[in-house]
């Protein structure tokens, strides 16, 4: 192979991020397209919609994570078809030619039919989304002491979570802490109607269809999480589906209507797949087929990571958990680099270092090399973890001082209600993509 040949790794998540950043200084050109020019750090997406910590805190530009290798360039463009016949990725910018694919196109909010739910639940798989979320939570803070309908204040201050792994704990625990810390300071008037008792307490409502929370760890984990929520004052209700989400609320499959202005969807992800030219090989919750390489079944020149691959380990599949997509991402890289060579890829192997969940309130549970794990150690070890992988010196220790001030002195400093940063950027006017870009 020349210094020619074109690898194009389609989205900069931890899994796309990390392939491209290994094939540094490799012998051929490396493109990244992403259709957002940085990097989003999404395990603190659920901090930034609990008015935690900044949006700008979990993003890093790109193209400065990428100075490392002379042979690595990126281009911001959304992607909208891929065919493997011509080997082109058709985006909205140009039309890239390419040798060997990357597919590393993440995952999407999964609402599994639920009527209502795409339009009138809360969703966090991007900076926006999270955004949105924070500035309706304390929206609905500021209309419930301006109002003096009890019940439209209630359902102003119900906040339903359908979802209980790690992602729906995270944000139960996050929630009550905002509430019992800042909220409760910002809004004495609340403290005032309840001793008046005119209102409840604020209610967070974390609805599970299965029996116990945290599915991917050990059941008595699960089980010291839910001792652990209710105590904090979560309301966890077990084995209840959700049937639809209104404006009013979440419809229960008991007949039950949960009124609630706030309804946070985090009951499940599918793969991400932009718009391809033949059929491929899928599994579950839309996940690409792939061999122990990690290339796609039908496409020796393709390969398939993160939460847009399904790949097992230990008999199970993998979770799409970040320590999952960055090993893949390496693994792919050297895969790469012995097909530049003429060499055959070898098979990947997952390297288990354990799992961390946060339940909030100096709380959490893990599992680290088979030892189970409960209390303030991996509630820290889970901060540290995160703190590591965040991307920037900058941002760690801005995070680092956030944390410090939301814990140790219980306030959070990010209360504005600001509108979403994409709601207010206006597209582009860019003329029509040319056939076939030619390869730099």
């Amino acid at each position: 192979m020349t210094d020619q040949t074109q690898i194009v790794v389609i989205g900069a998540g931890f899994g796309g991020f990390q392939a491209a950043q290994s094939l540094a200084n490799a012998n051929a050109r490396v493109l990244l397209i992403d259709r957002n020019n940085y990097h989003t750090f999404v395990p603190l997406l659920y901090q930034v919609a609990t008015a935690q910590i900044e949006p700008t805190q979990i993003a890093f530009p790109v193209r400065t994570l990428l100075r490392r290798g002379k042979n690595l360039s990126f281009l911001a463009a959304e992607v909208e078809r891929v065919d493997f016949q011509t080997q082109q990725v058709h985006t909205n910018r140009a039309v890239i030619q390419y040798d060997y694919l990357v597919m590393a196109t993440g995952s999407r909010t999964q609402f599994l039919g639920v009527p209502g739910a795409a339009e009138y639940a809360f969703s966090m798989r991007s900076l926006a989304e999270a955004v949105t979320l924070r500035n309706h939570i304390l929206s609905c803070f500021e209309a419930a002491i301006a109002t003096s309908d009890t019940q439209e204040r209630e359902r102003l201050l119900t906040f339903a979570i359908v979802g209980g792994g790690a992602t729906g704990v995270e944000v139960a625990g996050a929630l009550v802490e905002l509430i019992q810390g800042a909220c409760r300071r910002d809004y004495p008037e609340l403290g005032n109607l309840r001793k008046l008792r005119q209102i409840t307490l604020p209610r967070v409502v974390l609805l599970q269809s299965s029996d116990s929370l945290l599915g991917d760890l050990p059941p008595r984990l699960g089980r010291y999480t839910d001792q652990c929520l209710r105590r904090l004052g979560v309301e966890v209700q077990m084995q209840t589906r959700v049937e639809q989400v209104t404006p009013a609320g979440a419809q229960l499959q008991s007949g039950q209507l949960l009124a609630s202005a706030t309804v946070i969807w985090t009951a499940g992800l599918e793969a991400a797949i932009p718009e391809v030219s033949t059929d491929l090989a899928a599994a579950t919750k839309g996940k690409l087929r792939v061999r122990p390489t990690l290339q796609l079944v039908d496409h020796a020149n393709v390969y398939a990571i993160g939460d847009a691959a399904y790949v097992e380990h230990a008999g199970k599949s993998l979770t799409g958990v970040a320590p999952e997509a960055l090993q893949q991402g390496v693994a792919v890289a050297r895969n790469l680099r012995r097909q530049l060579r003429g060499e055959a890829p070898k098979p990947f192997s997952y390297f288990n270092k354990g799992r961390l969940a946060i339940i909030g309130c100096y709380a959490g549970v893990g599992q680290v090399v088979g030892l189970p794990l409960t209390g303030p150690l991996p509630w820290l070890m889970w901060l540290a973890v995160h703190l590591v992988y965040l991307p920037g010196f900058r941002n760690r220790l801005l995070v680092l001082l956030t944390w410090l001030q939301g814990y140790v002195m219980g306030d959070r400093a990010v209360r504005l209600i600001l509108p979403p940063h994409a709601a207010q950027a206006q597209p582009l006017d860019l003329p029509a993509p040319p056939q076939i870009s030619s390869r730099r």
